[in-house]
């Protein structure tokens, strides 16, 4: 009776298929909308603007050289073919970085401008990307990660030293394959899948230190479902290729460019098993600890010791597990979130945190662009953090909060424009460097090219020599003393130094080619021919130091031999004046003894 008392209850109405998507995607946003979305924009791009607008016109810094203002391969018209069929051309196989950095080089020359631009404009959509990212895991204030990443102090390395184009370059694509991926992982959607293969692969071809990325979705896969389906091994197949593949390609391509160029890797300054995990946990505690407080930050770090180890490098890492342990017990709740975060953050730091000898280690274990990526997860896990803090927080209290984390995004801010001012050009920077670290030995050395360059020759002997102070096997500073030796003519100083150079780094050839100059000065001709022939084993494709054996031979008698190497110096160099006129003179005297 009770149930035919009930009215009948009225049945929706159906909808057409475009009704329901009008109400699903309005053709425009309300006004309540729109806000939410362009006022943290603009505050991500005014703050950016704010930090890097005086560093815009910033000059060439440190191995800016190497790979701009110094690179012959950016003047070669083979160089996009040699960067992507060539492996070993250049120092690492990241194609299409060396593909942008060739057309840069087309559009912009010397001037910085163009190349500061485009820097900045890729943090600032990284910056965007971050937000989109965060906002995938359901976090209200996922615009405050943007405004994190765009805007913290160690961020500045990567987007003010022109050189560091391979991380702005190489993050937005890592981060839409990121995006993809959950979106394909939410919907299923093919294109989804491919989009994010296909960003990876981008990404990887920029810089391989993406390489971690199918760990990085296998813990998010653990996050968001607690386990591994066929599924999702099946589709994580192509990201662990293509990170083996690149990865093992970089490793060999590194190889091949030091035996193409008759170099040595840099000795590994650790020693045993003990002094590397010494060495990545204090590592590994210094970035948490730049992150939360950015006070002192340099281009060089102060070299901490790790050989012999001290007991409280390992407290990281107890540190660490009790975190994973403490989470993990808690993964039901919270902890899965805390895994999450850390887990990107240590999978992207690995690579630098000393388990393998790179050659930055000689002189710092630590530089902030390494942890432009991995940053990332600990902003995460702040935003995750103020998201929860915000809900719990009792109304009277959130003014005051909002207050002390606006006055926290201030002075990162400030403290991101004060720094990114010190990228102005060398003198600025490494004048910095030396007040923050008076150790710093290659500052000394950069320092010391700079007043060669502007002809302060005691003022460059007075800095190599306090880099040969702190570090006495340092031998491009024996050989940078040198020059500055010998062009003020106090030759045997000047040879004793390219001894020394050659001495500490064997392949040196330039300082046995120099050392050849001094010798010939002095007639000397044997001794110097023997210093060209060490030169040319290192540099054989040298057409001054062909130039300069022959020299050498006609002195010594060996005419013959001096035609060779003079015809090898205009083969190599066509333009070379000095070895055109030897040759000619060579010529017109020597009468060649006809053959029996």
């Amino acid at each position: 009776m009770a149930n035919r008392s009930k009215k009948k209850q009225r049945q929706p109405k159906s909808e057409s298929p475009s009704a329901v998507k009008s109400k699903e995607i309005p053709s425009t946003l309300p006004h309540h909308a729109v806000w939410p979305i362009v006022l943290p924009t603009l505050a991500i791009v005014a703050a950016t603007l704010f930090i890097y607008g005086p560093v815009l016109h910033g000059g060439w810094l440190w191995d800016d050289d190497l790979y701009f203002a110094g690179n012959p391969l950016l003047r070669d018209p083979d160089r996009i073919w040699k960067a992507w069929f060539e492996p070993g051309s250049f120092i690492d196989y990241y194609p299409i970085l060396e593909t942008v950095e060739w057309f840069q080089w087309q559009l912009w020359g010397m001037d910085t401008l163009g190349y500061h631009l485009t820097s900045l404009a890729l943090h600032l959509v990284s910056a965007l990307l971050v937000w989109r990212l965060l906002s995938k895991f359901g976090l209200r204030l996922a615009w405050l990660g943007g405004l994190i990443f765009a805007v913290h102090p160690v961020q500045v390395e990567s987007v003010a030293w022109i050189v560091e184009l391979k991380n702005t370059l190489s993050l937005p694509p890592f981060l839409l394959a990121l995006c993809a991926w959950i979106d394909y992982r939410e919907h299923g959607k093919p294109r989804d899948y491919l989009l994010a293969v296909a960003l990876f692969l981008f990404a990887m071809l920029c810089k391989t230190t993406m390489a971690p990325f199918p760990a990085l979705i296998l813990l998010y896969e653990w996050w968001k479902r607690g386990t591994l389906d066929r599924k999702f091994v099946l589709s994580s197949l192509p990201f662990c290729l293509i990170s083996l593949l690149l990865g093992f390609t970089e490793v060999w391509v590194g190889q091949v460019y030091l035996q193409n160029n008759h170099g040595t890797p840099d000795p590994s300054p650790i020693g045993n098993v003990f002094s590397h995990l010494a060495c990545a946990g204090s590592t590994l505690w210094f970035y948490f600890t730049q992150y939360l407080l950015p006070i002192d930050v340099m281009p060089i770090y102060p070299h901490w010791t790790v050989d012999p180890p001290s007991p409280l490098q390992f407290v990281p890492w107890l540190l660490l597990g009790g975190v994973v342990a403490w989470s993990w017990t808690a993964r039901r709740r919270w902890g899965r979130h805390v895994l999450l975060g850390i887990g990107f953050f240590v999978l992207f730091l690995a690579p630098f945190l000393g388990f393998f000898a790179v050659s930055f280690m000689s002189f710092t274990w630590v530089m902030d662009h390494f942890l432009y990526l991995p940053i990332i997860g600990l902003i995460g896990l702040t935003v995750a953090g103020l998201d929860c803090l915000e809900m719990k927080l009792p109304s009277p209290l959130r003014p005051y909060a909002i207050g002390l984390v606006t006055a926290l995004l201030a002075l990162l801010t400030y403290k991101s424009y004060r720094y990114a001012g010190m990228f102005l050009d060398s003198e600025t920077l490494w004048t910095y460097e030396l007040r923050q670290n008076p150790d710093a030995w290659p500052a000394y050395n950069i320092l010391g090219n700079l007043q060669e360059r502007q002809g302060q020759l005691p003022q460059a002997m007075d800095f190599y020599a306090r880099a040969l102070q702190i570090k006495p096997n340092y031998a491009e500073a024996h050989y940078n003393l040198a020059n500055v030796l010998r062009e003020a003519g106090r030759l045997d100083e000047a040879a004793e130094q390219y001894r020394q150079a050659f001495t500490l780094r064997p392949n040196h050839g330039k300082a046995h080619n120099n050392l050849g100059i001094i010798l010939a000065q002095q007639s000397r001709f044997a001794e110097a021919a023997d210093q060209f022939r060490l030169a040319l084993q290192t540099l054989p494709d040298n057409a001054e130091i062909h130039d300069n054996l022959g020299f050498c031979l006609e002195r010594l008698g060996r005419s013959t031999e001096a035609l060779d190497e003079y015809r090898q110096a205009l083969r190599l160099d066509p333009n070379s004046t000095a070895a055109r006129t030897n040759l000619d003179h060579l010529q017109s005297v020597h009468t060649p003894t006809p053959s029996p």
